[in-house]
């Protein structure tokens, strides 16, 4: 008997990254997955990693009708789900005086918009006791270089933790936020190739475990807020190795 079986997780940007390893761990544990992202291919390899117990979804994070239908096809799937798990997301490193319009709404509507109204859509499935889990950045309260836009996004995404949570707790419906640190998933590769090597010898620098996390190792603390934390409600938890703490 797995730990989470007979749960309903919906996990969006759950087929690469991050919210692949959360996927992965839920599944591992007996629970049903559904998870979506952006590109086909690489949902289809999301898919053969994780069995038959995970649903692959082509859905766009920034998209309000794309959201509607992951509501639909989740309610098809499920009938009610036990938690979701917002992973979507995407990076910005371009300096301030970089930033154009098209960057800054890309970003918002992805990180934050999005997230908003996948868990306005998809509330109304949400069965009693379940958990929402926000994925958020220790860049919400730190003052890098070149992350104004990335960090803004973050942080409005932290306060929708507080604000959801509120809104939702008369439904026993609990909205935590996950915040991981550096954690090595090869996404500085695919969106900053050039500066991946010099970010990433910075990030192993300040942190005081001197080194880089596993997304092994962020997975469980999704599974808590999601599952086992039943009297927690609103906060952030941060996963870093100790980078914005110590």
């Amino acid at each position: 008997m797995g730990r989470y079986d007979g749960k309903n997780v919906v996990i969006t940007g759950g087929s690469s990254g991050l919210g692949l390893a959360a996927a992965q761990y839920l599944v591992d544990h007996g629970a049903r997955v559904l998870v979506t992202g952006r590109h086909r291919d690489t949902l289809e390899d999301a898919g053969r990693r994780l069995g038959n117990n995970a649903i692959t979804v082509r859905s766009d994070a920034s998209s309000l009708a794309d959201i509607d239908a992951l509501a639909g096809r989740a309610e098809d799937e499920f009938g009610t789900v036990d938690a979701l798990v917002v992973c979507a997301g995407i990076g910005s490193f371009d300096p301030f005086d970089a930033v154009t319009e098209k960057t800054f709404d890309e970003v918002f509507a992805i990180n934050t918009k999005g997230p908003f109204f996948t868990v306005q859509r998809l509330a109304p499935l949400l069965a009693e006791g379940s958990g929402v889990v926000l994925t958020t950045s220790i860049a919400n309260q730190t003052g890098w270089d070149a992350l104004s836009v990335y960090s803004a996004s973050k942080a409005a995404l932290r306060s929708m933790a507080r604000t959801l949570s509120k809104e939702l707790l008369p439904r026993g419906i609990r909205v935590n936020a996950i915040s991981p640190g550096s954690i090595d998933t090869g996404k500085l590769e695919k969106e900053v190739p050039a500066k991946a090597a010099q970010l990433k010898a910075e990030f192993t620098e300040s942190s005081p475990m001197g080194r880089w996390g596993r997304p092994d190792e962020f997975a469980p603390a999704v599974a808590f807020l999601a599952f086992d934390a039943t009297y927690v409600a609103g906060i952030e938890l941060v996963v870093d190795g100790g980078e914005s703490q110590l």
